[in-house]
């Protein structure tokens, strides 16, 4: 067993040898070996007469487990003969180590305080109570239990995972505050066990709470009436540009189609700057121009003719043409 005292007597071996006299004298030693850089003479004794096995220093299950290795018998004849044993150690482990409590964490010899919702549902997890024991699986083993309660008709604990919940709602006759002391105690003999106080305070408003560790996947509104607004007058603002764009082409193409087109039969003109324009354009197309006052006025009516026309109306017509 763990724990032992240095110089404990583990064993005894007994070897018989049928010889007679001197060649039936025993001599008892461990064949060298090491383990872990440690040799074993330095861990093992045993007596070379009478076979006793002893350990020379204290062990430790969670350490050390087992040892395995071989002791020699051998004779005082000459030759000398021998036969050997393997010897295998087993450290049983001793309920050395008390439960630790890890969760809910509080500093040694605090209350752990938590709050919670007064409208808290039934069933509801409010808090759960974690321990460790680092003895072995059978020692190590923790059972929950409350050891003080303020209401013993308003919370639960299992025994096996240390969760506690709500067995019925919050009345108006219930305190607002409550103290559950709860032991966490391992399987060892004797057992031995760790406390953890907490303060449960209960609150109106809502406030964070033990949950069931459930993840709630995050939803992302992609279209918010903010982007919607500003999709929408983004395309508003196009949709004018486009327009705009459109209209200044066809206003600018139908005053260029009015500079380009020809004159009529008879145009009333009453800007000379204007009729030397006219005169300049439709010259270019290879036609003639007339230009004939008007009685009673400043203005001028002119007419374009083309050339295909008579020889003398061609004549007329460059003979009213100089004369501008």
């Amino acid at each position: 067993m763990e724990n032992n005292a240095p110089g404990a007597l583990l064993s005894s071996l007994t070897a018989f040898d049928p010889d007679l006299h001197e060649n039936q004298y025993l001599v008892y030693f461990i064949t060298e070996k090491e383990i872990a850089n440690t040799s074993m003479s330095m861990l093992f004794s045993i007596n070379p007469e009478n076979g006793n096995l002893y350990a020379l220093k204290t062990f430790d299950y969670e350490i050390e487990k087992e040892f395995l290795f071989h002791i020699e018998a051998r004779d005082s004849g000459s030759p000398p003969l021998s036969s050997n044993v393997t010897v295998h150690v087993i450290i049983v482990d001793q309920n050395d180590n008390a439960p630790v409590i890890v969760s809910p964490w509080r500093a040694h010899g605090s209350v752990v305080e938590e709050k919670i919702p007064r409208s808290t549902d039934k069933g509801s997890l409010v808090a759960k109570v974690i321990a460790l024991d680092t003895d072995s699986v059978l020692n190590s083993r923790i059972t929950y239990q409350f050891l003080q309660v303020t209401d013993a008709t308003l919370f639960s604990l299992d025994q096996y995972n240390g969760e506690i919940r709500i067995m019925r709602m919050f009345s108006s006759r219930d305190s607002r505050h409550q103290r559950l002391v709860v032991v966490a105690k391992d399987n060892g003999e004797p057992a031995l066990s760790a406390t953890v106080t907490i303060k449960l305070s209960t609150v109106e408003t809502a406030v964070k709470a033990y949950s069931d560790m459930t993840e709630v996947p995050l939803e992302y509104d992609i279209f918010s009436d903010l982007n919607l607004y500003l999709v929408v007058g983004l395309g508003s603002v196009s949709f004018l540009l486009l327009i705009t764009i459109l209209v200044t082409i066809v206003i600018k193409n139908s005053v260029i189609s009015d500079r380009n087109s020809t004159i009529g039969d008879n145009t009333l003109v009453s800007n000379d700057a204007y009729w030397y324009s006219l005169f300049l354009a439709e010259t270019r197309k290879g036609k003639l121009v007339v230009r004939q006052p008007v009685p009673k006025g400043s203005r001028y009516i002119v007419s374009s003719i083309p050339r295909s026309t008579g020889l003398t109306d061609t004549s007329d017509s460059a003979a009213s043409t100089l004369q501008v």
